[in-house]
């Protein structure tokens, strides 16, 4: 019998087999040609950030001469499983960038080089230099660099080598191609009945010599290259000033971290990158990557459809729940019967209309909420402000520690600040992940927990739901939370909700052992679950030892898996499904047999050490039938799903799961679309 030790998928090296299902849907033939393209730029982005977190936290471990032998061992062997995988994938990329880039052809669609242009697209590109690119493409020259902190993490360069047409004399200068200020792609005017477009980086590549006007004729080569740099923050524990300050200071230290790869055009000459290296100390690094002439491919999630929607998905308008746009008090509507949305088949406009009639309504004394990413125009944040103009007491947790978003959401602290919102910055050493929201009525209290971030953008694309309830023993407990998080070393309990690092972890084992009792027992024993991540090594265990007491497990994950299903005599019992659509799986649900009285659950938590011991997290019961119902439905339907759920078995095998074409998002879109309801398009 296989040991548990031995079928344990380490976290990073399944990340990559997660990215990897992500790829594959671009190769999809039948997919929307515009939708491939897109999903090259999930797979390029989302592989940015793994080097600049997990990759950069593996190097800076393996350089730990206080870790223990055996750790190093198993860290270096995921480096080295990471860039075999890596390897592989990036030929797999480039083949699909090809494939897609030669079907935008067929479809009028294509991108033009510098090199390419006929006399009306080179007038139109020098008018675009002087009304726009003049004063924001600044050569400095490589003999002046001393090292990398000036330059930003992320962003592409041009190694351009000047060459005077006289002399033959050489000299190289790195230029920052403005693709913040002006975007990534310019659409050219259309010709041979196509629709053109060009790399910002093709533009600056023609635009050198009126870059470099007032010197000696020349001639010019380009050639792109980028940096990732450590993502982590360095962070002053002792400094004398407050965690807002601190968190800004943090930002500004990562932009200045060491590099943990550069991908370079690959057809760059020896002695240009043997210069590059040199000035930024590049001759140590491991990860280092000839690609080809463009980086950054994150950006073909904004390529220009040029009016071609036929190349997109076809539009799914939002539902908006009837209660939602009734006349009555919607939070009277709550405190009768429970109500849920599940984005974004529903519209989290939903959600808003929530706290903008507390905002207003006399009997609401005080509202608390917690936020982890904000929108960039938050209505959210707009309806709490409104309610402290209102003379309510509101509190907002705000988590500063949110990667990547940290600049956003002090922005927002300080706004509300100013605007008399009550702003906490989480707890010191615990990320608040928890979504919660609390309102204080006269009428009675209300609660809503959620199991992704109060958020415009993410309720787009991100599968969440919502549920606002008025159960006194559950808005009790969402009260006791906050109250945590005011004072997190002090004692206290959770009967209905489950809370990390409190009792999570202990409460989710003894579920699972309740299962494995019933199922040594005779009786019926089984447990889905939808979720993001599983990696805690104590609830892989625990999974296996219940598929081995013959409880049915049913997964559907989305993301890291260090489970290894299907293995006879340890997990034939466990079928974990991963499925890459259109919209970004995320909610989290959990459902246990219980002897026939099903036990459900939603919320914050993944299945990892981090959200079950380092951060506060919160999965509320769902006692509401039509919920309940809801969420069968919701993990069963992800479970049968045949075009999109690929089986995850650990290996990275990532086959579709077969029988007759079924489409989990696509089904549940139609079962919502033919419930109740006014049907809003969306923007």
């Amino acid at each position: 019998m296989p040991k548990v030790k031995d079928c344990y998928i380490e976290r990073d090296v399944s990340w990559m087999y997660f990215n990897h299902r992500i790829l594959e849907e671009a190769e999809k033939e039948y997919i929307p040609l515009l939708e491939r393209v897109s999903f090259l730029g999930i797979y390029s982005n989302n592989l940015d950030e793994f080097f600049r977190v997990r990759v950069a936290s593996l190097n800076r471990l393996s350089e730990n001469r206080h870790i223990g032998k055996q750790t190093l061992e198993k860290i270096r062997r995921s480096l080295k499983t990471i860039n075999k995988l890596n390897a592989t994938y990036a030929a797999e990329y480039t083949m699909a960038i090809d494939r897609v880039e030669s079907e935008l052809r067929l479809h009028g669609i294509r991108l033009l080089k510098e090199n390419e242009l006929n006399e009306e697209q080179q007038h139109f590109l020098t008018e675009l230099f002087y009304n726009k690119l003049n004063g924001s493409i600044n050569p400095i020259w490589l003999s002046e660099i001393k090292d990398l902190a000036v330059f930003e993490d992320n962003r592409i360069y041009l190694a351009v080598e000047k060459t005077e047409v006289e002399s033959q004399k050489k000299k190289y200068a790195i230029v920052k191609v403005p693709d913040r200020a002006i975007g990534r792609w310019v659409r050219l005017p259309k010709s041979d009945g196509y629709d053109n477009i060009m790399y910002l980086d093709d533009v600056v590549r023609f635009c050198l010599p009126l870059v470099f006007i007032g010197f000696k004729e020349s001639t010019f080569r380009a050639y792109s290259f980028k940096f990732t740099k450590d993502a982590e923050m360095d962070l002053d524990n002792y400094a004398d000033y407050g965690t807002l300050e601190k968190i800004a200071a943090g930002v500004n230290s990562r932009r200045r971290g060491s590099a943990v790869r550069v991908i370079y055009d690959g057809s760059m000459p020896k002695g240009i990158l043997k210069q590059i290296r040199k000035r930024f100390n590049l001759n140590m690094l491991d990860t280092s990557i000839a690609g080809r002439r463009y980086q950054n491919h994150k950006d073909l999630m904004k390529f220009p459809d040029c009016g071609h929607t036929e190349l997109k998905y076809p539009v799914w308008p939002q539902v908006m729940k009837e209660e939602f746009v009734s006349k009555e008090s919607i939070l009277k509507l709550i405190r009768d019967k429970d109500r849920f949305i599940h984005v974004p088949y529903h519209k989290f406009d939903g959600y808003v209309r929530v706290l903008q009639e507390a905002a207003i309504k006399p009997e609401v004394k005080a509202i608390k909420t917690t936020l982890y990413r904000v929108a960039k125009d938050s209505k959210v944040v707009k309806a709490l402000i409104n309610a402290a103009h209102n003379g309510k007491e509101v509190t907002v947790v705000v988590e500063l520690l949110a990667r990547f978003d940290e600049e956003s959401n002090i922005k927002w602290s300080k706004r509300m600040q100013e605007e008399g919102v009550n702003v906490v910055f989480g707890v010191e050493g615990l990320k608040v992940h928890s979504k919660l929201l609390f309102i204080e009525s006269g009428k009675g209290n209300i609660a809503c927990i959620g199991t992704g971030n109060f958020h415009e953008g993410n309720a787009r694309t991100y599968t969440d739901y919502f549920l606002m309830t008025a159960q006194k023993k559950i808005v009790n407990e969402v009260a006791k939370v906050f109250e945590f998080i005011g004072r997190p070393f002090s004692q206290v309990r959770f009967r209905e909700l489950m809370v990390s690092p409190i009792s999570m972890k202990g409460r989710l084992l003894r579920l699972l052992d309740n299962e494995i009792h019933n199922a040594k027992a005779g009786k019926e024993a089984w447990v889905k679950i939808k979720i993001n991540h599983i990696t805690d090594p104590d609830m892989v265990a625990k999974l296996y030892e219940a598929s081995q007491a013959g409880v049915k497990i049913g997964i559907v994950i989305r993301g890291n898996c260090s489970l290894m299903p299907g293995i006879p005599h340890l997990s034939d019992n466990i079928k974990a499904i991963g499925i890459i659509d259109r919209y970004l799986e995320h909610a989290r649900i959990l459902i246990f047999c219980n002897g026939g009285d099903n036990r459900f659950y939603l919320g914050s938590a993944d299945w990892m050490p981090r959200n079950l011991l380092n951060r506060v997290e919160v999965m509320t019961p769902v006692y509401d039938k039509d919920l309940q119902s809801d969420l069968m439905r919701t993990v069963d339907f992800g479970l049968r799903d045949t075009t999109n759920g690929r089986i995850v078995d650990g290996k990275g095998g990532n086959h579709l799961q077969e029988g007759a074409p079924f489409r989990s998002q696509e089904e549940l879109y139609k079962a919502y679309q033919n419930t109740p309801s006014t049907s809003i398009p969306q923007l």
